[in-house]
């Protein structure tokens, strides 16, 4: 299924100085810094359940295009509110390999065959014929130790990798892996979203579950912010080195003392309206950027989805199910309170991502091309991609260089596709820095150079790892 050339340019020159600069990082251990596996899976160490829950039903780019073609989310099992999960799992593979032409051109189509080549040693591609023998052939080996995830993850070669955590999460999973001896490196990050945006279910009670595990009063601004250094300091404490923010807007604001614990109050009411909502949100990420400077925790913010987009499909299925649609972003103005106040400090690093594309060379380059604190995402979930990350270092490289990027980050579910996403990133890296040196825009020495910044170095530092 697999060519080796894959991804590399076809012009002969830039092709072969592309493939040797990937035989250079292609078995370099796996950086994952920013990601939303399940850290039950390697404190259990349990084995997979079957092809199905490994492969489809966590994986909303799978899922959310086999939906837009008139499949049902229940035929697949995908769990509702209630509780249901009524699908049979090889019906629901049957399902998935009748409809497999649907991923023609995507990148999913790319992680996948890696997936079923590489680590099950299957090389035809997934057809309704084949699939009940694939599925048999995946069961059988889910069953071994082999395939445990623990296993995979030494066998996949990841270094360290790093999930995604409300602050309410007690961490038990994080703290099991820690007390179980094993060797494998699995880090919390904070993800503040439930207790800063007003618009999260249950946002309220979120606030009041946040007071009583800290044994803060947040009835005041003042106890509110104390609570969160406290779930920040527990985090740091088992190896966090990293927030996440994923608000609509990459909006921030400075507010006054007063101004803030007035906002904090009408928030807190239930009264508040969404123009209050979104500044309390642009409040707290400024906020976010002082606690950050405070205790070196690498901050990242995602703006630019409209989460749950589709309503009977978030009314039942609930979060995070393919829903999400891309918005513009703007950076410059709405950035410029928080660079204002710590946008020059060498104290901490805050990691900038978009789904707009255009914003790239037009405000994102020209950004981390100046503030010391600044730095570019890779290219981020619809556009993780091959075309994605080619645009990306078009657009940004020549305004930001190289060295004001963090590598690469999968951002993934789906356990065994982060082989496949960071095959395809090492790959188009190659591809762009091939043509430079056939184009004489970059030394053949430099090259080499730049390609183990990309894939291991940059990542480690931006992210303090």
């Amino acid at each position: 299924m697999l060519d080796p050339m894959r991804l590399f340019p076809s012009e002969p020159t830039a092709r072969a100085i592309a493939e040797k600069l990937y035989d250079t990082v292609r078995d370099l251990p796996l950086i994952s810094p920013h990601g939303h596996t399940d850290p039950a899976w390697f404190a259990k160490d349990e084995a997979f359940p079957n092809p199905a829950a490994l492969f489809i039903q966590p994986d909303h780019y799978i899922f959310r295009m086999l939906y837009s073609q008139g499949i049902t989310l229940e035929s697949l099992g995908i769990p509702q509110n209630n509780g249901k999960q009524q699908a049979d799992p090889r019906e629901v593979w049957r399902i998935f390999a009748k409809h497999y032409y649907l991923f023609r051109g995507t990148p999913t189509r790319l992680w996948f065959d890696y997936a079923m080549q590489e680590n099950f040693g299957l090389k035809d591609r997934l057809t309704p014929e084949n699939a009940d023998e694939y599925y048999e052939i995946l069961s059988k080996k889910l069953e071994t130790p082999e395939f445990r995830p623990r296993a995979l993850f030494e066998k996949f070669n990841i270094e360290v990798l790093s999930t995604t955590d409300s602050p309410l999460d007690s961490l038990e999973h994080h703290i099991a892996i820690r007390e179980s001896g094993w060797k494998g490196r699995v880090l919390p990050t904070f993800r503040p979203d439930s207790v800063i945006d007003a618009e999260f279910k249950g946002f309220i009670q979120n606030i009041e579950n946040l007071g009583a595990m800290t044994h803060e009063s947040i009835v005041s601004y003042k106890g509110y912010l104390n609570a969160l250094r406290k779930r920040r300091d527990y985090f740091i404490s088992l190896g966090a080195t990293a927030t996440d923010h994923g608000h609509l807007t990459a909006m921030t604001a400075d507010l006054d003392p007063g101004a803030a614990e007035a906002l904090y109050q009408r928030i807190l009411s239930g009264k508040s309206n969404p123009e209050e909502q979104q500044l309390f949100q642009a409040q707290m990420l400024t906020e976010m950027a002082g606690m950050s400077n405070d205790d070196g925790l690498t901050m990242q913010i995602h703006p630019g989805s409209i989460r749950n987009h589709n309503k009977q499909v978030y009314e039942k299925f609930g979060r995070d199910k393919g829903a999400d649609i891309p918005s513009p972003t703007e950076y410059v103005r709405s950035l410029r309170p928080l660079l204002s106040k710590y946008g020059n400090s060498t104290k901490f690093n805050l990691i900038l991502f978009t789904l707009d594309e255009s914003t790239f060379s037009r405000e994102l380059a020209p950004l981390a091309g100046h503030y010391p604190v600044l730095r570019l995402g890779p290219p981020w979930w619809f556009h993780d991609s091959p075309e994605g990350m080619m645009r990306f270092r078009e657009t940004a490289t020549e305004t930001a260089g190289f060295y004001n990027t963090v590598g690469f980050n999968d951002d993934t579910r789906a356990f065994l596709s982060i082989p496949s996403r960071h095959d395809v990133a090492r790959r188009v890296d190659c591809a762009f820095l091939g043509r430079m040196v056939a184009e004489h825009r970059l030394d053949e020495d430099e090259a080499f150079e730049v390609v183990q910044d990309l894939t291991v170095n940059l990542v480690k530092k931006a992210y303090k790892l």
